[in-house]
């Protein structure tokens, strides 16, 4: 092919045109003609459909006719002659035959040909490019005439097509002569053509000519011209340059749109025709700035995704450039009353972006959200008085009772009908949608710190400046004044009303720290949110500015659903419990959570007459409810609410609830519900929430008690598991799920038998088992499960966790596992799996037979889990009296050491040491050993490096080895000479010294803090008889009255003890002669102690009917305060017991020594029955209160953990800190708690957990919290060193937790 023949130069010309149309948007996007060559160059590389295109087919194929001869030759020339190996040097061929076909004569010629008509086929093209242009041209014009009838929107500059000319180059004196074809002198038909021949060069090019100054003004003049055809055009040529051109390029043009548009307001003072009359969108005026507008607006909310890549002036000139057109008003003077309005910029920025989404954007990021605020200041601040203005204006116009706001939101719901638009909006409609976007505007604004500095604001025909909280209660009042939209435009979910849009702010403001302490967390606004519930508490209607509002009930939800944010802050709280500065219907000083409480009783009474609809009511009802819900889940809040027996309350509400919920049919397929079945249907979602809501008092010790109190303790735990179950979150203002909630039930007897009977225990132990043994079938074989690195794998650390967190209190041991028996069954399906506590025990803990062994699939990991189960069962010295008494667990851990040696057959040989093995171990010396950290040695369950890597010695046999039980220096029990055994000494008739008992604390506090190691021995007895004995003789200190017990009697001598009495006097002798304190014959004594003090406590029973087992008799566990009280007085059993007589009339008794409350005839009798004693409903409860505020990382620590302080210090204190504490330290907590007063077991608690702090923020990362407290000892800590901290404590607290203290035989609400 050497020449193209005529038909091949069309065809050729015609497959150009077809390409250049194809990349048509790729080259008009370029800003220059040296990118548009690029784009060109390398379209093969950027285009994937490059080789589809006809015009490449065309070439490929002319190219191959023309040199595939030449190239096929060389291909053979060069492989035969060179030997080149196909597959080894193929690319080195390639390039041998490239370089010999490009030198060849055929490839000279294909390429002079091609040249040559290509050059004829584009200087054709060239030539019909005017022609093709001026045809189009005339097409748009006549088809832009047939439109202009149409909305506006529908011709708008950047909707209509902008960019469908064809692409030209353009000289610097071309721009020059199209800038003098513009000026405004020039006929209109001279300007169109220019505009016409701008439009097709590239908008750089044009901004970039040295004219450029004077083609602004002109195009400024032509956009401002009431001719639709150059305005337009102008439009056409600034929307294609916002979309191809960098931001120093469309800067310019976006600052002449604004100036341009400032000019057209300033010059034809457009103004908002009064009445009923609007502005119709059609009017040509109103059409050019509407366009103009919007383009500028488009640009608004497009810029902000790139201008951070360009300098800060640039984007400083468009923020500006706005500011400065939308703060653009008439003076006030020219807006008299009664007169016509002026139409502003923002009325026309307010109709296309209601929402100001623009400024939304702008504030988004810091980097313009720094220069918005600071133009604000500095220059703008009219806009945000505008603004603030706007919303004032509504709020003082604004009539509830006409429902002109529903209209207009009606209207703008419904503007689009079909196909048809609307083109008319009323004089409210736009002032309407300026109050939304002022809205928008001020709500962004006070999202931060520099919006709100802009405050108070100084506002035309108000006397004081408008402060933020002026502004809060404004919008507040407007929500109140807003009308309950129509039913029957649910759909639109009614957006644009009031009531949504301040609700909006306020949940935005509420979740922002900062912001709701400056704008929410203030007395008036508190004041304006509660105003309409004092009214209706007061008997009368609510009305505001003497009119009723139209929907109180809805009011009434969002005034409680802003409230509860509000409640959820530690700041709100704090507010809502402590400030008295509301007004009470009696004219007193009251708390907003009075108020709130007050009103939610009323509620649930149905004693207000406004809420007639039961529907309605549930759901304020409901609303109000979840405030108190707020504060009563915390103890500083229950501790305010109490008094109003708010639970009993609802509970009541639940049984009337539960009564009528009982009536609901069975649904019937395909039936349709009729309206009393609706009813019974909602009445069964009032039942849920009355449930949820009693529920949530378990959320805090005392809270529970009360909870168990209204008797609906099973159906709540109940609901709360069918939640867990479904892993639903506790509440929309909750952070954690229900972990520290069932920890807090499984503390107490009747909370663990209600997760049993709802099926959490069986649930749990399941899941256990399912991850332990079953696995996942879901996995494919080839891809094994990893082998467990850890003794507590990752996948089953939770369930780990939840377990100990359930069998952590004692109470909970002795109802699941009480007088139950392990099935050891002689053969166990390998399908069959556990369902209870005792099930889980059997399979993974008392593994002692081949068969059970056999039954695990994963027994050293399943075995594993179990022994660290049990090691942390046992750091509860009840819990393991209790597993030892009934299944004697130390014999069998024994039995599995003594088959795990190197010869069994003999048994004789070494210890094997594995996993298993050094997990035993560690559990014999725990259970066999008591001691605090500095009295007894416990093994580590990890091997060490070197030649011995297990070091610690292994047993099969009592006694244990020596090496775990430390040497302690021998104890002088004689008369120190100190100052207070003097003291001590020189008072003899105390009873008749009214100021004794103050001048032993001041020479006990003055011993513990200087020399405290002399407050011990002899004359820590002495100390604490001779208190005992003073606070007994008083009739003021005498709580209890005096027991009419005499020591003697040979039925005593021949009693009984229980074989968990047996074994705690074991433990208890074994740890009194290690600290030297007791001879080889005190068994007997400490017995005889225990038979007294049994029999002592027996006659102060209640006679109770219950069917928990800590209610079946005696206390159920260990008297440890009384084997205390023995060591402490050396083993003399009649000192101790006439210690122990004096101590029962004392309230000090009531919290010390555990045993003494058990069923007592003291407690009432409701209490009693609950066997929930007063140390976890009071101790535990105000340790977590003054944790909250004096300790608050170690509070949220626990929250974060699922753990609660009330469970850990329920352990502490039943056993009186043994195996946590050395015995000296014990011994502190005693005579502390005795002669300072029983509230300083609270101080004691929070103490020790303010010394523990940084290792609890440790293990809580970790996620080992739980184990951490109970296995681990308390390092270091001495009651001497925080003594000081706790008389703080004492200053700040006693009389509220002393107060408390003596209501214990009281009932509790």
């Amino acid at each position: 092919m050497s020449q193209f023949s005529a038909e091949a130069e069309a065809e050729l010309q015609s497959l150009l045109r077809q390409l250049l149309k194809s990349i048509k948007d790729r080259i008009s996007g370029a800003p220059s003609i040296e990118c548009a060559e690029e784009i060109l160059l390398h379209l093969e590389e950027t285009d994937k459909n490059f080789h589809n295109y006809e015009f490449v087919k065309y070439l490929r194929q002319y190219v191959e006719s023309s040199l595939g001869a030449v190239i096929e030759e060389e291909t053979e020339s060069c492989a035969r002659g060179e030997g080149y190996a196909v597959g080894s040097v193929q690319d080195t061929l390639v390039h041998a035959v490239t370089i010999k076909t490009r030198e060849s004569g055929e490839y000279k010629q294909m390429m002079q040909t091609l040249k040559n008509t290509m050059m004829v086929v584009v200087e054709s093209l060239i030539n019909t490019f005017e022609e093709d242009q001026l045809r189009k041209e005339e097409m748009h014009r006549e088809s832009q005439h047939q439109q202009s009838n149409s909305h506006y929107t529908d011709n708008c500059s950047d909707s209509d097509s902008s960019f469908n000319q064809s692409y030209a180059f353009i000289k610097q004196e071309q721009l020059q002569v199209l800038a003098e074809k513009l000026d405004p002198s020039k006929p209109k038909e001279v300007r169109w053509e220019a505009l016409q021949a701008l439009c097709c060069a590239p908008p750089s090019d044009v901004l970039s000519c040295e004219s450029w100054s004077g083609l602004r003004r002109n195009l400024s003049a032509a956009l401002a011209d009431p001719d639709p055809d150059l305005s337009d055009k102008v439009l056409r040529f600034f929307a294609k340059t916002f979309s191809c051109s960098p931001l120093n390029v469309t800067r310019e043009i976006y600052t002449s749109l604004a100036k341009s548009l400032e000019s057209d307001f300033l010059y034809h003072k457009l103004s908002l025709p009064t009445g009923s009359a609007g502005i119709d969108v059609n009017r040509q005026d109103i059409t050019r700035l509407l366009k103009q507008m919007r383009l500028m607006n488009d640009f608004q909310k497009e810029v902000t995704t790139f201008w951070i890549r360009h300098p800060e002036k640039y984007m400083e000139e468009i923020i500006e450039s706005t500011f400065s057109l939308l703060s653009f008003f008439p003076e006030h003077g020219l807006e008299t009353q009664g007169s016509e309005k002026a139409l502003k910029p923002i009325h026309l920025i307010a109709l296309l972006d209601i929402k100001a989404t623009w400024f939304k954007k702008w504030m988004h990021g810091y980097y313009s959200r720094t220069v918005v605020f600071r133009l604000l200041e500095r220059k703008y601040k009219s806009l945000i008085v505008a603004a603030l203005q706007q919303c004032i204006h509504y709020y003082d116009s604004c009539d509830p009772v006409r429902d002109e706001t529903a209209e207009v939101i009606h209207s703008m719901e419904h503007q689009h009908i079909g196909t048809a638009q609307r083109t008319l909006y009323t004089t409210k409609e736009l002032e309407y949608m300026y109050f939304v976007h002022s809205l928008c505007v001020l709500g962004r604004l006070l999202m931060y710190t520099n919006g709100r500095k802009l405050f108070p604001i100084t506002v035309w025909k108000r006397k004081d400046p408008v402060s933020l909280t002026d502004l809060v209660v404004i919008l507040i009042n407007i929500m109140y004044q807003h009308p309950k939209p129509p039913d029957s435009d649910s759909s639109h979910a009614d957006t644009l009303s009031p009531t949504t849009l301040v609700m909006e702010l306020l949940r935005t403001l509420g979740d922002r720290t900062e912001c709701a302490v400056e704008c929410l967390y203030q007395t008036p606004v508190i004041e304006t949110l509660l105003a309409p519930i004092i009214t209706l508490l007061k008997g009368k209607q609510v009305s505001i500015k003497q009119a009723k509002l139209n929907s109180p009930e809805t009011t009434l939800i969002h005034i409680a659903d802003t409230l509860a944010r509000i409640a959820t802050t530690e700041r709100g709280l704090s507010l809502f419990l402590y400030e008295r500065n509301l007004v009470s219907g009696e004219g007193e000083g009251i708390s907003a959570a009075h108020v709130i409480v007050q009103f939610t009783q009323r509620l649930l009474a149905k004693e207000l007459p406004l809420l007639r609809n039961a529907e309605t009511s549930y759901g304020v009802s409901g609303a109000f409810i979840f405030v108190c819900r707020q504060m009563y889940n915390t103890c500083e809040g229950l501790q305010v609410l109490r008094p109003y027996g708010l639970h009993e309350c609802i509970a009541a509400a639940w049984k009337k609830t539960s009564s009528l919920s009982e009536r609901v049919p069975t649904p019937v397929p395909g039936a349709i519900p009729g309206t009393s079945s609706q009813e019974l249907q909602n009445v069964v979602v009032w039942e849920e929430t009355l449930l949820d809501n009693l529920l949530n008092f378990a959320a805090t010790p005392k809270g529970l008690l009360l909870l168990q109190q209204t008797g609906a303790i099973n159906e709540c735990v109940t609901y709360m598991f069918s939640r867990f179950t479904k892993k639903l979150q506790v509440s929309r203002c909750e952070k954690f799920g229900y972990g520290v909630m069932v920890t807090q039930v499984a503390a107490t007897a009747p909370g663990v038998v209600a997760l049993h009977s709802s099926g959490f225990v069986q649930a749990l132990v399941v899941e256990i088992w399912s991850v332990l043994e079953c696995g996942r079938e879901d996995v494919r074989v080839i891809y094994p499960k990893s082998t467990p690195m850890d003794p507590i794998d990752r996948s089953c650390l939770k369930s780990f966790l939840s377990l100990v967190n359930l069998l952590s209190s004692p109470h909970a041991v002795w109802e699941l596992l009480g007088q139950q028996p392990l099935p050891n069954k002689a053969e166990y399906n390998l399908r069959e799996m556990p369902t209870s506590i005792t099930d889980l025990i059997d399979r993974l803990i008392a593994v002692n037979s081949d068969v059970k062994i056999h039954s695990l699939f994963n027994y050293e990991q399943s075995h594993t889990f179990g022994l660290r189960l049990l090691s942390v069962m046992c750091c509860n010295l009840d819990s393991l009296l209790l597993l030892e008494s009934q299944y004697n667990i130390s014999d069998m851990l024994l039995q599995c050491q003594k088959d795990n040696i190197t010869d069994p057959s003999s048994g004789e040989g070494d210890f094997i040491i594995d996993g298993l093995s050094v997990e035993r171990n560690h559990i014999l010396v725990r259970m066999s050993v008591i001691g605090g950290p500095s009295e007894r040695r416990l093994p580590l369950r990890v091997l060490q490096k070197g030649t011995d890597p297990y070091p610690w010695p292994m047993f099969s046999s009592y006694p244990l080895p020596n090496y775990y039980i430390l040497n302690l220096p021998k104890t002088t029990r004689g008369k120190q000479d100190c100052e207070i055994s003097a003291f001590l000494a020189s008072t003899k008739n105390t009873e008749k010294d009214g100021s004794w008992m103050d001048t032993c604390r001041r020479q006990y506090c003055k011993a513990m803090t200087t020399k405290s190691n002399i407050v011990s021995g002899n004359v820590l007895a002495d100390l604490l008889e001779k208190a005992v004995s003073h606070l007994s003789a008083l009739p003021s200190e005498r709580f209890f009255p005096p027991a009419d017990y005499i020591a003697s009697g040979s039925g005593i001598k021949t009693g009984s003890l229980s074989s968990v009495d047996q074994l705690g006097i074991q433990a208890s002798l074994r740890y009194g002669r290690h600290l030297n304190l007791l001879r080889d014959n005190s068994e007997q004594d400490l017995c005889l102690l225990m038979k007294h003090c049994q029999e002592l406590l027996s006659q102060q029973r209640a006679k109770l009917t219950s069917e928990l087992y800590t209610l079946q008799g005696a206390y159920p566990g260990h008297d440890w305060f009384a084997s205390t009280v023995f060591l402490i007085m050396a083993g003399d059993m009649e000192r101790a017991l006439r210690l122990l007589l004096h101590l029962s009339t004392l309230l000090t008794s009531a919290f010390l020594w555990p045993a003494r409350l058990h069923g007592s005839v003291h407690l009432p009798m409701e209490i009693a029955q609950s066997s929930i004693h007063p140390v976890y409903s009071c101790t535990t409860h105000y340790v977590e209160m003054l944790l909250k505020t004096e300790v608050p990382l170690v509070f949220s620590a626990f929250r974060m953990s699922g753990f609660t302080p009330s469970q850990m210090c329920v352990q502490w204190l039943g056993q009186c800190f043994w195996n946590y504490l050395d015995w000296s330290e014990i011994c502190h907590y005693v005579s502390t708690c005795v002669v300072m007063g029983p509230d300083y077991q609270v101080y004691m608690c929070v103490a020790v957990l303010k010394h523990l702090q940084q290792d609890i923020l440790q293990h809580t990362q970790t996620q080992d919290l739980q184990v951490f407290l109970k296995e681990e000892p308390i390092q270091g800590f001495r009651v001497s060193n925080y003594l000081e901290y706790m008389e703080g404590l004492e200053r700040s607290y006693r009389t509220m937790v002393l107060t408390d203290m003596n209501n214990i035989s009281q009932r509790v609400s």
